[in-house]
């Protein structure tokens, strides 16, 4: 049997733990961007092609030059900041990369992977069936790739997921992932603000690509052509922070619980949260779902040693 070859577009956070993840289990991975991937500790020579996903003819060539089996879609620009500035160009960008690639590629079955910010956080826990409500520019920017996606590949498909954590190293010149965030204050014994009044589903990245990994199983199609993805318990960023406190032996009182207009996390909805009423039909989830927030704290912990730098 050949190796499957997957092509993973955009080489961000969630793109390297699903190169890795599929690299372990056998794939021929490439990560596609316009810069080089941070290297990682178990693949650092990985497959890195230049590509600016907005040029049609520079997808054409990058998809016959490695000629993927299946090609994954986690490009940005995911900086929501960004998008609620520039929401024309997010959206423009978002659905022009999705197209680009599905185009380039036919026949390689494209996994889009997308966001709960497609819903505007009125609803607790919305599910497959749930009407699309973006109201943020990074969500419309997302929405308008899912129909980009429809539009030009009848075979694609799309996993949204929640919020996506796990560690990250320090780094002053990034918005870490709220965990990594967290974790790496209170190492340090600094206090960390976090609002009691926003809610999320938080998923590891190491399930997350565990997930995508069993969609992309070569001769078997996802069960469905939009599946959600989300951790197994619906929690407030504050309650989250004293988890995280708890399994490194930080005193709780270093957590500020605030409302969520007094912190970072202003211009998020009350929920930014998802369920599924369809992902268990997938065996690996079903054999084995998605990792609760102590039980992955309590894995996570070790990484981050007191007096390591913010």
């Amino acid at each position: 049997m050949t190796t499957p070859r997957a092509l993973i577009v955009g080489s961000g956070f969630l793109g390297r733990a699903l190169a890795d993840t599929l690299t372990d289990d056998g794939w021929n991975v490439a990560l596609a961007s316009r810069r080089p991937p941070r290297q990682g500790a178990r693949y650092p020579s990985r497959t890195w092609l230049p590509l600016d996903a907005t040029d049609r003819d520079a997808c054409l060539r990058t998809a016959e030059g490695f000629a993927p089996d299946r090609t994954v879609l986690v490009h940005g620009p995911s900086d929501a900041t960004w998008c609620a500035r520039h929401p024309a160009r997010a959206r423009a960008l978002h659905g022009a990369i999705t197209a680009n690639i599905a185009l380039a590629a036919p026949g390689t079955r494209p996994l889009l992977i997308s966001t709960d910010s497609v819903f505007d956080g009125t609803d607790r826990n919305p599910t497959e069936e749930t009407p699309v409500r973006p109201v943020s520019g990074y969500g419309r920017a997302k929405a308008n790739a899912e129909g980009a996606l429809r539009t030009a590949a009848r075979d694609g498909s799309v996993l949204r997921v929640s919020l996506v954590y796990g560690y990250e190293p320090p780094d002053t010149d990034k918005w870490l992932n709220f965990f990594s965030a967290c974790a790496h204050r209170l190492a340090r014994g600094r206090t960390v603000l976090a609002p009691t009044d926003q809610w999320t589903t938080p998923v590891h990245v190491d399930d997350v690509a565990r997930v995508v990994g069993a969609l992309l199983e070569p001769g078997v199609p996802p069960p469905h052509p939009l599946l959600h993805l989300g951790g197994p318990e619906r929690v407030s960023r504050a309650a989250w922070a004293g988890t995280i406190a708890d399994a490194l032996g930080a005193p709780r009182s270093l957590v500020r619980a605030v409302p969520r207009a007094e912190s970072r996390y202003a211009s998020r909805p009350e929920n930014t949260c998802l369920g599924s009423a369809l992902l268990r039909e997938v065996p690996a989830v079903r054999d084995r779902p998605p990792r609760g927030v102590e039980e992955v704290a309590r894995v996570l912990a070790p990484l981050f040693p007191s007096g390591a730098r913010p």
